[in-house]
């Protein structure tokens, strides 16, 4: 990727959060970092937002796009989708997801590049939502002693070349309708930890996070939480057949979990 003033692609996907859209599309606009598209992708949100394509109408950075297809109904599937399209109709060397509830800090995309183009072996990167405040790339560690996993951040908070995701659709994504409970973001990142040995993160708060939407049921240690940790692990193990994905204490306790919790679901 050459060191220069290349455009960027921030893409944005809407459902359901149109009070937040406006912020979200300003804090792109807004960034010091200024050769960038915005993409942004309703998915038949039963609040319409033309009102404020109304608004951007003579910004040409800012496109929108309405789904036309018909949705799965799976939350995480047809957020998928939508970033799908939205990819396939950027021009970016470089994706920012970014969330329609969520906002970016103004220097995210500037500070984000800047690591890119410093190191070419860098194909992902993550940002920080958190009180965390040290500025480092690192490959991370598991969240916790207790933990396998390390921190996989949301959508928002993630960028990566066009290309590292052209490899990831070739390799991973055939599994995404097997474990249909696992967001894009997620798949992602375990892909590049697992697989492509290029994951990094940015221990800065770049990302402005809310969490209005579908992931509020997988509230910690209730039925869905731990349903989807156990896919994460199976997931996981799919991609990079390794079996230490499970096992290990973590997938241990979890596996048994899930297993008792069915049985007193039926």
């Amino acid at each position: 990727m050459s060191k220069c003033n290349y455009l960027v692609s921030i893409i944005i996907i809407n459902y359901n959060n149109t009070k937040y859209l406006e912020r979200a599309i300003n804090s792109s606009l807004n960034q010091t970092y200024q050769n960038i598209e915005i993409l942004v992708f309703d998915d038949k949100s039963e609040e319409k937002i033309f009102k404020i394509e109304e608004k951007f109408n003579l910004n040409t950075k800012v496109k929108f796009f309405h789904n036309e297809n018909k949705k799965t109904g799976i939350a995480a599937i047809d957020a998928g989708n939508a970033y799908d399209f939205l990819i396939k109709k950027s021009n970016g060397e470089l994706i920012f997801l970014l969330d329609s509830d969520d906002y970016f800090h103004e220097e995210k995309v500037n500070f984000i590049k800047d690591i890119f183009d410093k190191n070419e072996n860098i194909s992902f990167i993550q940002n920080l939502n958190s009180i965390k405040n040290k500025v480092d790339i690192k490959i991370l560690k598991t969240n916790s002693k207790f933990s396998y996993w390390p921190y996989f951040a949301p959508e928002s908070c993630i960028s990566f070349r066009k290309d590292f995701y052209k490899r990831y659709k070739e390799k991973a994504d055939f599994l995404s309708k097997s474990f249909n409970d696992l967001w894009l973001g997620f798949r992602m990142g375990v892909f590049a930890f697992y697989v492509g040995k290029n994951f990094y993160q940015i221990n800065k708060i770049l990302t402005y996070y809310e969490n209005f939407g579908e992931s509020l049921k997988y509230k910690t240690l209730n039925y869905n939480w731990w349903q989807r940790r156990k896919n994460s692990f199976e997931f996981a193990y799919k991609i990079s057949n390794r079996i230490r994905m499970l096992i290990n204490f973590d997938y241990l306790i979890t596996s048994i979990v899930v297993y008792i919790l069915n049985i007193f679901k039926k």
